[in-house]
């Protein structure tokens, strides 16, 4: 284990701020679709919304309990989504049409979701310590964890496996398309990472929500953590650029922030005060956009991504 250390240095690119609901909404996770549309879910107020820059947003709307939370683009050209209170997988086309599915095992919390790359919808089960896999026909599957309490968390994927976060057990989960699981225990306790994104190259990135550090597992094995200069910020969120850096939301700090895997790390300020930033994506414009909770969706500029 390598441990980074930086100075954060402060982005000069534009964030702007878009409203795309009522402060009350929610906007928890976002994607670029299909259609070239921005897609976010509504956690609060259960509706997907979508934006395209430019045009008002609309939402679609849920069981306004159901809790719509990460979504991620299918490979059969629909958005899916987790819905953590209804214990549901929900589909929306670009059209606007929802269907639901509902796992085996029952009150499971599903949380995590990415299209795998066996071309089915893998996501967490947080309250029952499984991985499931849906196929886009609406066959389940799911895959107990050898850790009981781990609150398994995002998802992503890497070539023949999905990579997630088991939050409470400070550690990562490698889940192969065989269901075969591997652990990978954390070098800091209390890490509890909630976020998780593979890179270009391989690696894999994750945010610890709980120590304020990113991490990084190379495609050689070897891990490094980042601890933030603020280690109050709680990162959440995470992606990845087409130059293998890393994106991340700081929930507590008010800020998004990159790094690079040689720890170069810039961060930008939200112009709104304690807008809770969540999830985090490269937008369809090339353009790194997040969640805010207080109802809006932030834009950071092409300048920011190097592109």
């Amino acid at each position: 284990m390598a441990a980074g250390e930086f100075a954060g240095a402060e982005g000069a690119a534009e964030v702007e701020e878009f409203t795309v609901c009522d402060p009350g909404g929610g906007p928890y996770a976002l994607v670029a679709g299909p259609d070239g549309a921005l897609w976010f879910t509504l956690v609060h107020s259960g509706r997907i919304g979508r934006l395209v820059p430019g045009e008002e947003p609309r939402s679609h709307r849920l069981d306004p309990d159901s809790g719509p939370t990460v979504l991620c683009a299918g490979p059969d050209g629909a958005l899916w989504f987790t819905q953590y209170k209804a214990h549901r997988i929900g589909r929306i086309t670009v059209a606007g049409e929802v269907t639901g599915f509902a796992p085996p095992t029952a009150e499971c919390g599903p949380f995590g979701i990415a299209a795998g790359p066996d071309g089915a919808l893998w996501f967490t089960e947080t309250a029952a310590d499984r991985v499931g896999r849906l196929g886009t026909e609406g066959t389940f599957t799911e895959y107990p964890l050898p850790v009981a309490g781990a609150f398994p968390s995002a998802i992503a994927a890497a070539g023949d496996a999905m990579w997630f976060t088991l939050n409470q057990a400070d550690a990562l989960g490698r889940i192969g398309m065989d269901g075969a699981v591997t652990v990978h225990e954390l070098p800091t306790a209390g890490a509890a990472p909630v976020g998780i994104a593979v890179g270009p190259d391989g690696s894999v990135w994750w945010t610890e929500i709980g120590a304020g550090q990113i991490g990084r597992l190379a495609p050689g094995g070897r891990i490094t953590e980042y601890p933030l200069p603020d280690r109050s910020a709680r990162p959440h969120a995470i992606t990845t650029d087409a130059a293998g850096a890393a994106w991340f939301t700081e929930w507590g700090g008010n800020r998004l922030g990159r790094i690079t895997a040689e720890g170069a790390l810039t961060h930008y300020a939200l112009p709104t005060p304690a807008a809770e930033p969540h999830g985090i994506a490269i937008g369809p414009d090339g353009a790194v956009w997040a969640a805010l909770e207080i109802g809006a969706l932030a834009r950071l500029g092409r300048a920011g991504t190097g592109a």
